[in-house]
């Protein structure tokens, strides 16, 4: 095979980091552009480089996708396929015969421990707990002692059945829970018991922890909305480490003040960021964070090491890892 160019758009953190991967994926040729991503979330801008390479590293924009006649694989640097997950882009991949392949054994690992910590949190009432100053052995005290609750025996639910699914699986292990998945197509081989959407409703009314990883589509936008809600379990918890796209926010806020709902953890938001003054930042029963499940300290360099892996495949000839075209 003659030496492959790669056109990578990462902003990678380090000089240091470019360094390896060039000399990693020698003797092929990294080509770089005027202006990387700003992150591994934003499509990258068109660069006339782009239509020479044979594979992209990144978030390559559709218009540079479209506009090349060399390109043959595809690597996205997200666990996301959204932005590409549309008709259009199906039927060009298609027509190409491209190969797309996305990052989720990346980010299914940091993405799991962040939602397996806001369980826990949850269960003690950490938050409240951390700002709550009242003496010992008063009733208050015994109280916040009471509202504390063991994972052990509780029932979660799944929606989103993937790569972060089974790591989070892995991590509840320990505390015997009972695990049930939903997936749109079972595959017959799930570790867990799994349901479809018709069975949602009698499920739902079953749930301590409702866990939301879907995806954002069409079939998903506003998944969770007011009637969705309205199936769910008395106090139980809602978490969403998947798109803020697949929930109304409104329809949320309305549930939480009700009280029905302990508490909802977010980690995404529709919009993103959500405005100040939004309504949900004024509930003490739900708890916020940036965008900040996929990150770790050693993101770039495992996203650049997922790539190599795929390259030694691709020229291998073997089936690639986290392929979704």
């Amino acid at each position: 095979m003659k030496p492959l160019k790669i056109f990578c758009d990462v902003k990678l953190s380090s000089d240091d980091q470019l360094e390896f991967l060039k000399q990693s994926v020698s003797p092929h040729e990294i080509l770089l552009p005027e202006n990387p991503a700003a992150s591994v979330l934003s499509p990258g801008v068109f660069d006339p480089k782009f239509k020479q390479a044979d594979i992209a590293f990144g978030q390559p924009g559709l218009e540079s996708i479209l506009s090349s006649e060399n390109l043959k694989w595809i690597q996205l640097t997200s666990a996301s396929f959204t932005r590409y997950d549309t008709e259009e882009f199906r039927k060009t991949a298609s027509e190409k015969n491209l190969k797309i392949t996305n990052s989720s054994t990346v980010y299914a690992e940091p993405c799991a421990e962040h939602v397996f910590a806001f369980m826990l949190a949850d269960s003690i009432r950490l938050p409240f707990s951390l700002k709550t100053r009242i003496t010992s052995s008063s009733q208050n005290w015994a109280d916040l002692r009471k509202s504390n609750r063991l994972l052990r025996n509780q029932t979660v639910l799944i929606l989103g059945f993937g790569a972060i699914a089974l790591h989070l699986i892995d991590l509840l292990k320990p505390f015997s829970m009972n695990i049930i998945g939903m997936r749109r197509n079972p595959k017959g081989k799930e570790t867990v018991p799994i349901i479809t959407k018709k069975d949602l409703p009698q499920t739902l009314g079953k749930a301590d922890h409702v866990i939301n990883i879907l995806p954002d589509n069409e079939e998903s936008t506003q998944f969770f909305d007011e009637k969705m809600f309205s199936y769910f379990k008395q106090d139980s918890v809602f978490y969403n480490i998947g798109r803020g796209t697949t929930v109304n926010q409104e329809a949320l806020y309305r549930v939480l003040k009700s009280g029905k709902l302990r508490g909802a953890w977010l980690d995404v938001t529709d919009p993103e960021p959500l405005p100040p003054g939004h309504p949900l930042f004024d509930l003490e029963n739900c708890y916020i964070t940036p965008h900040t499940a996929g990150g770790f300290s050693e993101e770039k360099e495992s996203l650049i090491r997922h790539f190599l892996k795929n390259l030694e495949r691709y020229v291998q000839e073997k089936d690639l890892l986290d392929r979704v075209l």
